[in-house]
C-alpha cells in the first residue's frame, strides 16, 4: 500500500543548486552533490532533481551530473530537465536514475509518454505540469521555467496524460513557488478530483504544518517542497534540512486519515 511522501525538489541552473521565486530570480544554495549527501544522512522518501536550463536552452540533459547524483543517492531519485525523446529517458534510467520527470516535452509531443511508458513502464514516468492561475479564473500550464503559456488547461490534460501512460502526476504551482505561503489547495482539490494516480504537489510549502494540511486533506499524496528543506529561520539562511524520522512518521501517522 501506498503512503504519503515528503519529497525535497532540487533545482539546478549553471550546475549550481538554486531556489527560485515565482519560477523567477534564481538565488545559488549551494553544490548538488553535497545537498544529495546530506539528504542521504537524513533518509528522505524521494528526490527529484530538475535542471532548470536544459529545455530553455534546448540542450540534451547533463548526462555527467546525472550519472553522479545517481551514484551519489541512496533514496529513490526522480530527474527532469531537456528529455524529449525515449533515448535520452533510456540512458538516463541505465545511469540509475528510478523516474524521469517530463514537462515542455508532453506539450509538443503528447506520444512521449505512452512511448517511454512502452519501454520502462508506467511507474517510471512522471509528468510535471507548471501551472499559474489565469486572470479572469482558472488556471494554465506554462513551460521555460513559466516564461511560455501554453493555452493548455492542466486538468485537461492530466486526464491525457493518464489515458497516455503516465505513472504520476506532479502539479506545481508557479504563484506560490518559493513564497513559503502554503500550498494552493483549490488547485490540488480540482487536480484530485481529475485523476487516480498518484499525485504531488509542489509549490508554496512553509513550514511542516502545511505539509500536515495537506496529508490531512488528501492521505496518499506526495508532498513536495524547495524552499522549506534548503533555508531555514525567518532571514532564510541557507540549511539543508529534512524532518527527522520520528517527526516525519508523526506527520503521518497524525494527519493521514484516508
Amino acid at each position: 500500500m501506498l503512503n504519503p511522501r515528503i519529497i525535497p525538489c532540487l533545482l539546478v541552473h549553471d550546475k549550481g543548486l538554486v531556489k527560485t521565486v515565482n519560477f523567477k530570480s534564481p538565488k545559488y544554495i549551494g553544490d548538488p552533490i553535497n545537498a544529495v549527501r546530506i539528504f542521504n544522512e537524513k533518509q528522505v522518501d524521494e528526490l527529484m532533481v530538475v535542471d532548470i536550463d536544459a529545455s530553455v536552452q534546448n540542450r540534451d540533459p547533463d548526462y555527467v551530473m546525472i550519472e553522479r547524483l545517481a551514484a551519489e543517492c541512496r533514496m529513490p531519485l526522480c530527474y527532469g530537465g531537456g528529455i524529449h525523446s525515449v533515448s535520452q529517458a533510456q540512458k538516463i534510467f541505465s545511469l540509475g536514475v528510478e523516474k524521469v520527470a517530463l514537462s515542455s516535452a508532453v506539450i509538443s509531443n503528447s506520444n512521449l509518454v505512452a512511448q517511454i511508458a512502452e519501454q520502462v513502464g508506467i511507474q517510471s514516468v512522471v509528468v510535471v505540469l507548471d501551472v499559474k492561475k489565469k486572470f479572469l479564473g482558472g488556471y494554465e500550464v506554462y513551460t521555460h521555467n513559466g516564461k511560455k503559456a501554453t493555452g493548455k488547461n492542466p486538468f485537461q490534460l492530466i486526464k491525457q496524460m493518464e489515458e497516455l501512460g503516465a505513472g504520476e502526476i506532479v502539479i506545481n504551482s508557479i504563484d506560490q513557488d518559493g513564497a513559503m505561503k502554503g500550498y494552493d489547495f483549490d488547485l490540488v482539490e480540482k487536480a484530485r478530483n481529475t485523476t487516480s494516480l498518484p499525485l504531488t504537489t509542489l509549490g508554496g510549502a512553509g513550514s511542516l504544518q502545511d505539509i500536515g494540511k495537506l496529508i490531512n486533506k488528501y492521505g496518499i499524496i506526495g508532498a513536495a517542497a524547495g524552499s522549506l528543506f534548503v533555508f531555514k529561520g525567518i532571514y532564510k539562511a541557507v540549511l539543508i534540512n529534512y524532518p527527522g524520522r520520528d517527526e516525519k512518521d508523526y506527520l503521518i501517522r497524525e494527519n493521514y486519515t484516508h
